[in-house]
């Protein structure tokens, strides 16, 4: 199928060689990587709302999306059923940032209120963090 529109949710992340996300090389736009953009969610395919499709099918659709176009720039969120303590255990580990936790079965709602960011509270990236993204 051709695409000829679609709105993806994701953010825009900076990888080390590792596959880690460099929160300062993003801001600096200094390092050997190029930014990506890391999709977690399909909201609008060809003209069609998907928000009221369960996540499951719009994660579905999004992963054949990012596969069927080739971009290297373009990266699908996966996501664990299940398991959830024991994969924020690891993201801990690894000194990530943290999860995000959503329902399979729930519809996009604009308030967030279907979803909740769980953070490493010792992820090591976070200090200063605020002070880079306050205007002077």
């Amino acid at each position: 199928m051709d695409v000829t529109n679609a709105i993806l949710d994701g953010e825009v992340i900076v990888l080390n060689k590792d596959g880690v996300s460099q929160f300062n090389s993003l801001l600096s736009h200094k390092g050997e990587n190029a930014a990506v953009f890391y999709a977690f969610d399909l909201l609008w395919l060809n003209g069609s709302d998907l928000r009221g499709l369960p996540l499951v099918e719009r994660k579905q659709q999004l992963r054949a999306l990012v596969i069927r176009s080739g971009c290297q720039r373009l990266l699908y969120a996966q996501h664990v059923n299940g398991a959830g303590k024991q994969f924020y255990a690891e993201i801990c580990r690894l000194d990530l940032e943290g999860i995000v936790a959503k329902r399979k079965l729930s519809i996009y709602k604009e308030d967030g209120n279907s979803w909740q960011k769980i953070k490493n509270r010792k992820y090591s990236q976070a200090e200063g963090r605020h002070e880079s993204l306050t205007r002077k």
